[in-house]
């Protein structure tokens, strides 16, 4: 019942975190040839194998604390199944698991936010490289100019290694600052990610 139901709702934020901790390892990952478009603060001194590389170490505790919590859970179902009736003599180990559980994500929660999130910075020109280097751009022409047209866009764009704005400027498709706009307001609007 209701401590299965607790248990259930610290392993939903605890996968929730693993996700999200992978995400920003994966955004961190460079210094050149990784994505690179977070930086975070160094923790410890670097990489072993690659000097000066900042390792996203504090996300790593979080996955690490994050597995922990899953395997409390298991233990959490098995044990309100060892109960007869409205009896359970597992509950001592129940709790302790429980509060194990939340202690855990606390503390590691706190210690990714203080010496990472916080100082987490975003590589805009990084990021406005890869926007403007993307060839999915491409689709927010279909409206525009057509699919076959913008399937054309974006096949040149991919062969010349061009952005998609410039082929379209280029071929008169449509002014290059009217483009930006374009991409301006689908990144608003949510129609582009």
């Amino acid at each position: 019942g209701d401590v299965q139901a607790l248990s259930s709702a610290i392993r939903d934020l605890a996968l929730e975190l693993i996700r999200i901790s992978n995400d920003l390892r994966l955004l961190a990952s460079g210094p050149r040839t990784g994505l690179g478009e977070i930086v975070l603060p160094p923790v410890q001194p670097g990489s072993s194998i690659m000097p000066g590389k900042v390792n996203p170490v504090m996300f790593e505790m979080l996955n690490q604390v994050c597995y922990q919590v899953l395997g409390q859970d298991a233990a959490v179902a098995a044990m309100t199944q060892a109960g007869q009736l409205e009896l359970n003599v597992m509950m001592p180990a129940l709790g302790s698991a429980l509060f194990d559980a939340m202690d855990w994500l606390t503390n590691a929660l706190n210690a990714a936010t203080e010496r990472n999130l916080k100082g987490l910075k975003i590589d805009r020109e990084r990021c406005r490289m890869f926007l403007h280097a993307s060839v999915g751009l491409a689709t927010l022409l279909n409206t525009r100019i057509g699919y076959a047209a913008a399937a054309e866009v974006a096949k040149e764009s991919e062969k010349s290694h061009r952005p998609v704005r410039d082929i379209v400027a280029e071929r008169g498709l449509m002014k290059a600052d009217d483009f930006d706009a374009l991409v301006l307001k689908a990144a608003r609007d949510g129609t582009i990610d």
